[in-house]
């Protein structure tokens, strides 16, 4: 899950709810000066499905040793630690499961969920904390997800209704960028994060250049964006989120029980030039 702080407790965002909400964002993505992703409906698919794989894990939701929701947060921005409090194993086969739940129907569409497992796991992982025997773990892992990938790219190449563009690594690349792009955004709206960022890669111009996008927090899930990547000049988003009382939680059961008696609500995020 991801968490956000309130007064009295904690907003609490499932990740494929999140996931959802990277999917709106692509799916509204593009204007005269960035290129709207092709071919659009599978591109779209691996970004709202992303996270697909979490849905029984989120069902089921525990604590940290400290008595938190155990849940993506705000200091975890910029670096990936979510190996302390988990089984390893366990947590590579919800990974391996959200590519694999996918890239069975659509390979376009996995490939790109694949990639972005891969990236989140070296380039943003925290391996500082990990033994050796699960660094041996996660290596493996990461290299089956890499083979993974080179039959998927077998798969786009020989697949007639891609246009050579469509199908080419660098058309992939942009779009594995996209997803990346949409689901930092989403993680900084879902956790009400206030500092400056950025989403994280260039991004794919119509000009044939690219640009990297600044985020700047105007106010709680209120954010500028420059250059700015939408048709309109300024746009919300909704998404679904449970608040439950109280900050710390004697058990993880206790917590269960309080999330799973928390109403479904709607929170808004402003998008603004």
């Amino acid at each position: 899950m991801l968490r956000m702080e309130s007064k009295t407790g904690w907003w609490l965002i499932t990740h494929p709810d999140h996931a959802r909400l990277a999917g709106d964002f692509a799916a509204a993505w593009g204007n005269r000066q960035f290129r709207r992703p092709e071919p659009r409906a599978r591109v779209l698919k691996g970004i709202s499905r992303h996270d697909d794989g979490w849905a029984s894990r989120d069902a089921h939701p525990t604590v940290t040793r400290e008595g938190k929701p155990s849940a993506f947060s705000t200091e975890l921005v910029g670096k990936y630690s979510a190996f302390e409090e988990i089984d390893l194993e366990e947590y590579l086969a919800v990974r391996d499961s959200a590519v694999r739940i996918i890239a069975e129907d659509d390979p376009y569409a996995g490939l790109l969920i694949s990639m972005h497992t891969h990236n989140l796991l070296t380039a943003h992982a925290d391996r500082s904390n990990m033994v050796p025997d699960g660094l041996v773990i996660l290596d493996a892992f990461l290299n089956r997800q890499e083979e993974y990938q080179r039959k998927l790219l077998v798969d786009i190449a020989g697949d007639a209704s891609l246009s050579p563009n469509e199908s080419s690594y660098q058309t992939i690349t942009e779009h594995f960028h996209l997803l990346q792009a949409c689901d930092n955004l989403s993680l900084l709206t879902c956790i009400a994060y206030s500092s400056p960022a950025h989403l994280l890669h260039p991004l794919p111009l119509n000009n044939g250049g690219t640009a990297e996008v600044k985020v700047t927090s105007m106010a709680p899930r209120h954010f500028r964006l420059a250059p700015w990547p939408f048709a309109e000049p300024e746009t919300s988003f909704t998404f679904p989120a449970r608040h439950v009382k109280g900050k710390l939680f004697p058990s993880s059961e206790a917590f269960a029980g309080a999330f799973n008696a928390a109403p479904v609500e709607h929170l808004t995020v402003l998008l603004s030039a």
